[in-house]
């Protein structure tokens, strides 16, 4: 018989979301499946950009015609998007990334796995708790942790823990870590964290010679002008960090998919007899060997995000979401729960009632109101005892969801 990755038979029970798609499909079973309301999954609701949408349906024209019909395109994706990104996301918040740096791919829970196949197996990782599952899991598939441990997460991973006591922010470690994962605007707290907080992050890598997985997936929800967007406005940045951005939730691209990591040409590695290795080298090489690019199409759709009237769409969509995070969190607040997030993020995470689980409270809230959030404990160990909730649904049902959540 042919043998297993035996890594995936350390993973814990399902991954977290097709569980809660379990635990939904069994109590749709007995009510109306259209009396639901999901606030669990982050996945928008509202329809593309209409320029989005007139950019790929031209695109798809010219894919009709000898002239204009696309193949393969490159794998790195196409300058012209390419340039779009540098200049808007990075060059207009003063960050020096060239386009060549930027590289197209069809979503950051893809490229925050993907990345793992250019580093070595005996880094020291260290994750937050709670913290973005795949981060966790896909560490676990490649075999660079031990076993699940009994209370919790996995032999081999450093946990660094984000709670109330820290403002839902990690802190500096005190020993050297390797790879550190950061995500901010927080999924799944909606934290933030202010340029200050994310220089001491910078100083460390750079003096312990470790790398910043930071994913910004979140950035086009933040108001707060002293917020950073990206790591890159920090000065040093570029040495120690790789950079996770998405179409997903500003445009609406859950459906379509796209995005883009950020690897400067100045990011180094090492190999085991001791010479310099740069990363970029290795992630074109990775992704020129195992992945064909993003459609032209879709690439098309990205661009158009950059127009004038892209960005009016893009910003009304986001407006749209955070309004709902904003009602989510007052409504939350006034009924006497204890609420964090949903002011520069599309989450707000809230302090489970009652000293109940966090699936259990989740249980409570399906029986009872027919509202589905994400339970904490689902996100790490330090989760437990908090709920997630998305603002990534029509007004109607989160306005319905609110009422009934604190009708029960």
């Amino acid at each position: 018989m042919v043998k297993v990755n035996e890594n995936y038979l350390k993973l814990k029970a399902g991954y977290l979301f097709p569980e809660i798609a379990k635990r939904v499909r069994l109590h749709s079973q007995k009510i109306n499946p259209l009396d639901l309301i999901k606030l669990g999954i982050g996945d928008v609701t509202e329809p593309l950009p209409k320029i989005c949408i007139e950019a790929m349906s031209n695109a798809l024209k010219e894919m009709s015609t000898s002239e204009g019909f696309k193949g393969y395109g490159p794998e790195q994706g196409y300058k012209w998007l390419r340039e779009k990104i540098a200049k808007n996301d990075f060059s207009a918040r003063g960050c020096e990334i060239d386009a060549d740096e930027i590289f197209i791919s069809d979503g950051s829970k893809c490229d925050t796995s993907n990345i793992l196949d250019i580093l070595g197996n005996d880094n020291q990782i260290a994750v937050t708790d709670p913290v973005y599952p795949v981060y966790v899991d896909s560490n676990v598939m490649t075999g660079r942790t031990g076993n699940a441990l009994d209370k919790g997460g996995y032999e081999g991973l450093t946990y660094l823990p984000i709670s109330e006591e820290n403002d839902f922010k990690p802190e500096i470690p005190s020993t050297k870590l390797d790879i550190i994962y950061l995500c901010f605007p927080n999924n799944p707290t909606g934290a933030t964290i202010s340029k200050d907080e994310i220089k001491k992050w910078v100083n460390y890598a750079n003096d312990n010679n470790s790398l910043i997985f930071f994913d910004a997936a979140y950035e086009a929800f933040i108001k707060d002008v002293n917020i950073p967007h990206s790591i890159y406005e920090i000065e040093g940045a570029k040495n120690c960090a790789i950079e996770f951005r998405s179409f997903s939730k500003n445009a609406g691209f859950t459906g379509v998919r796209c995005a883009y990591t950020v690897i400067p040409k100045s990011l180094k590695g090492i190999c085991s007899y001791g010479d310099e290795i740069d990363l970029w080298s290795l992630w074109n090489r990775r992704q020129s060997t195992k992945f064909n690019g993003v459609s032209y199409i879709v690439q098309r759709g990205a661009e158009a995000v950059y127009s004038q009237e892209g960005k009016i769409e893009v910003q009304n969509l986001v407006d749209f979401y955070m309004n709902n995070a904003e009602i989510m969190r007052n409504r939350l607040i006034n009924a006497g729960f204890k609420v964090y997030g949903g002011v520069n993020a599309p989450y707000v995470w809230l302090k489970v009632p009652d000293k109940m689980s966090s699936w259990d409270f989740f249980d409570y809230l399906l029986e009872k109101s027919n509202v589905v959030g994400t339970p904490g404990s689902g996100f790490g160990l330090a989760g437990e005892g908090y709920f997630r909730l998305s603002a990534f649904n029509s007004l109607e049902n989160v306005t319905s969801a609110m009422e009934r959540i604190i009708n029960i």
